[in-house]
């Protein structure tokens, strides 16, 4: 039998993602058995995070600052701005280093069943900044699922109000793909989204 102590060691790594009782166990163990170090490194880093990270007043991405790094930048580009569901999107798009501009982050997508309307992802913020900003372009880039896709209709529902030019990011084959490993819903996109050939 485990101990109390041990048993809820456990079910707090449960709470990570993708990780089930096994993995649990296992990262419990080696924390307890090879590296207690790292373990006390963790839990003080974890409550730190935790207790100083917030939202950007700007673009809602998580910051330990009142607005992160990005959004007070005078060599990003104020007139292109990302919509993403995700700080971990963010992320992402800034190591690829390919875009100059800002972002906006939902911190989700809508999904009247789970209760997360417009408000939820602060588009009431969006619109303000929309009104406001030098904003040419906005770039929908929300995750290629049916809410992804209704939430950047709705957000270009948004820009056509305010006269800005909004695109989306291609779908499709990717990289280095091979056509007999894609899904038919890739295939149909890729199709959709051709692009014409210049000789």
């Amino acid at each position: 039998m485990k101990s109390p102590l041990i048993q809820s060691l456990i079910e707090a790594f449960r709470v990570l993602p993708g990780v089930g009782p096994k993995s649990a166990q296992r990262m419990a163990y080696h924390i307890l058995e090879r590296n207690k170090k790292g373990g006390t490194t963790l839990s003080s880093v974890l409550s730190e995070a935790i207790e100083k990270v917030g939202h950007c007043s700007q673009c809602r991405t998580l910051t330990e600052e009142a607005t992160c790094g990005i959004c007070v930048s005078e060599r990003r580009l104020k007139t292109e701005l990302c919509i993403v569901e995700t700080p971990s999107d963010v992320s992402v798009i800034e190591q690829s280093g390919i875009f100059r501009g800002k972002y906006f982050v939902l911190m989700g997508h809508l999904s009247p069943i789970d209760g997360v309307g417009p408000e939820a992802l602060g588009l009431d913020q969006l619109a303000l900044r929309l009104a406001s900003e030098p904003i040419e372009e906005l770039i929908l880039a929300t995750n290629p699922t049916v809410e992804g896709e209704a939430t950047a209709h709705y957000i270009l529902q948004m820009a056509k109000q305010h006269g800005i030019k909004a695109s989306r990011l291609a779908q499709g084959i990717p990289m280095g793909g091979e056509l007999e490993y894609l899904d038919s819903g890739t295939l149909s996109q890729a199709f959709l989204a051709r692009n014409t050939l210049e000789s």
